[in-house]
């Protein structure tokens, strides 16, 4: 298949983020010697610079590394939890159920000790080396690009809420234009008080200089001014929360599919709809209905619309609820829910969701939305892969207009509780202590218990769809990884959003142009409610991965054109 861009071939290593400077952050750190998580994390704090509408550094971080040596999986959750005042009951009795934007979304801020934590137990490198590119970049400003700009125009009146947004987005009182160059120097000043208390620790070793770095933005003066903003407005957020927050180490979901073992994150996120999506599509001969026929895509779209069935009633925080993951990720559950897809009519709304004995009644399904699918803000993502073999897969997210910019932080921390429900009957509802359900859900796949590909995307719940069918183009049709990136892609929305508020639109199927008007027209006869989507549709996710190449060994690195993403390799 012809590419708008080639596939970037290397043999030492690799990297794909979701805006080229952060692919050459990271570059920057694999050509200095560093290993895949140094460079992972490098490209990852500067896409909370250069991406900072939709990746704040304050935000989530969930990571998945692959050690070659050990051939192991690792797994970091970079996700918040509630702090210990938030109250389900004070939702449902101010807001009507509802939760406003502002910040009593807040969750702990969890990306700084993500990138810290990966950085100690697998980096080699310092915070103050990894975090150089990104600290000029929010000082010395960046050229603003058309993606950052389009949507900080589309929420102006958003950012022009809190006097700190509004200073750092709209710095001339209005939204900046493209190619103006755009500065963040409190962003800057406080990823460098980080970097200078690590310096001051040094002397005592690196494990000592990364605590130092943590401490100041979870105990130091970071932490005083979110606090206090947080207490002078009504929040939540406590020194004391702060200070005792920890990533957690999670075990991923695991399938395997054709002779491929695919790794996703666990049900504390939507991680598991990848592999859950795998195993019903496995009963299926793909390649012989044809690369995005109107048989391929429907198939697909009833397999993602039944695991997104499952999220809705089984995911949630494993430390809260019981996720019976084992049952959900089986064969023998996987061959019983995919005798609902039909081949002749799609399913007009959320199917059931599977039973599971000893689990009450799914809960009610949300009202149907009006209007087109509006999904918020997503995220980015960045994977690298070095000369060892050890792979970096990464989605950093949390945008800016629903949360104020703490003032003098330059920081908008995670407004993540969004994806929580304030419904009890919904194992994904939120409670003091507890992590929302997480869209973001870097991926890692596996052949023969050797690396094969670090994959990821942006999209919110487009996520696992866009990941799904790149995997599928690779892997069933044996597409190169950059046309396997840019192949025309679709998404169902008929689920409950995980994100508030929660819409819901039954049937509704979203296309690129660039699929044949007459398999559009197959589909709506099947009963999909088609909508289009420009050929190369910003909101159908961004995928960047890379391939090793099982025959030569080469790195394939691909990044997709609907965004910024951009590969880089040697």
């Amino acid at each position: 298949m012809p590419t708008y861009r080639p596939t970037i071939t290397g043999a030492r290593h690799m990297i794909s983020a979701g805006h080229y400077s952060a692919t050459h952050a990271g570059f920057q750190i694999l050509e200095a010697g560093g290993n895949a998580v140094d460079a992972g994390v490098a490209a990852g704090i500067a896409l909370g610079v250069l991406q900072t509408d939709r990746v704040n550094f304050a935000g989530v971080a969930p990571i998945m590394i692959y050690l070659a040596e050990k051939g192991e999986i690792v797994n970091i959750d970079g996700l918040g939890t509630w702090p210990k005042a938030a109250s389900l009951d004070h939702f449902h009795e101010k807001y009507g159920g509802k939760m406003p934007p502002g910040i009593l979304r807040t969750v702990m801020p969890a990306a700084p000790a993500s990138w810290l934590t990966a950085l100690e137990r697998h980096g080699t490198m310092s915070f103050g080396e990894v975090a150089r590119e990104a600290t000029r970049l929010a000082r010395e400003g960046f050229a603003m690009h058309w993606f950052m700009a389009d949507y900080i125009r589309d929420h102006e009146a958003s950012y022009q809420r809190w006097p700190g947004s509004a200073a750092v987005f709209l710095p001339q009182g209005r939204p900046p234009q493209v190619g103006e160059i755009f500065k963040q120097t409190d962003l800057a000043a406080s990823i460098q008080y980080m970097i200078d208390e690590e310096a001051a620790h040094r002397s005592k070793g690196r494990a000592a200089g990364l605590k130092a770095a943590r401490d100041a933005f979870y105990k130091g003066d970071i932490a005083q001014k979110i606090a206090r903003y947080h207490s002078d407005n009504g929040g939540w957020v406590t020194l004391e929360d702060l200070a005792s927050y920890e990533v957690t180490f999670e075990t991923p979901a695991h399938t395997r599919f054709h002779g491929i073992d695919v790794y996703a994150c666990g049900p504390w996120s939507q991680g598991p709809v990848l592999p859950q999506t795998l195993n019903l599509l496995s009963g299926f001969d793909l390649k012989a209905m044809g690369h995005n026929s109107p048989e391929y895509i429907h198939t697909i779209l009833e397999a993602l619309k039944l695991s997104f069935a499952d999220r809705h009633r089984y995911y949630g925080d494993p430390k809260f609820v019981k996720v019976p993951l084992d049952t959900l990720l089986s064969e023998a559950y996987a061959a019983e829910r995919r005798k609902l897809i039909r081949a002749d009519a799609a399913s007009p709304g959320l199917p059931p969701a599977g039973d599971v004995p000893g689990y009450p009644p799914g809960p009610k399904i949300p009202e149907p939305a009006s209007g087109n699918p509006n999904p918020p803000a997503d995220t980015s993502y960045v994977c690298a892969v070095d000369r060892h073999g050890n792979a970096f897969s990464s989605t950093p997210s949390d945008g800016s207009s629903a949360m104020p910019v703490i003032p003098g932080t330059g920081l908008c921390p995670s407004s993540r509780g969004s994806q929580n429900w304030t419904d009890p009957a919904i194992p994904a509802v939120m409670a003091p202590g507890k992590r929302p359900r997480l869209t973001p859900n870097p991926a890692m796949a596996l052949k023969d218990g050797k690396l094969f590909m670090p994959f990821g995307s942006p999209g919110n719940d487009i996520q696992p769809q866009a990941m799904t069918q790149v995997f599928l183009n690779v892997v069933v049709f044996g597409m190169e990884p950059q046309a396997a990136v840019e192949a025309p892609r679709f998404a169902t929305y008929s689920f409950p959003s995980s994100s508030e508020p929660h819409a819901y639109h039954p049937g509704r199927v979203n296309v690129e142009s660039r699929v044949d008007a007459s398999v559009v027209a197959k589909l709506t006869k099947l009963g999909h409610k088609v909508g289009p989507w420009d050929p190369l549709e910003w909101r159908a996710g961004a995928v960047c991965a890379i391939r090793v190449n099982t025959e030569n060994g080469l790195l394939e690195g691909a990044a997709d054109p609907r965004r910024l993403c951009y590969a880089m390799g040697v």
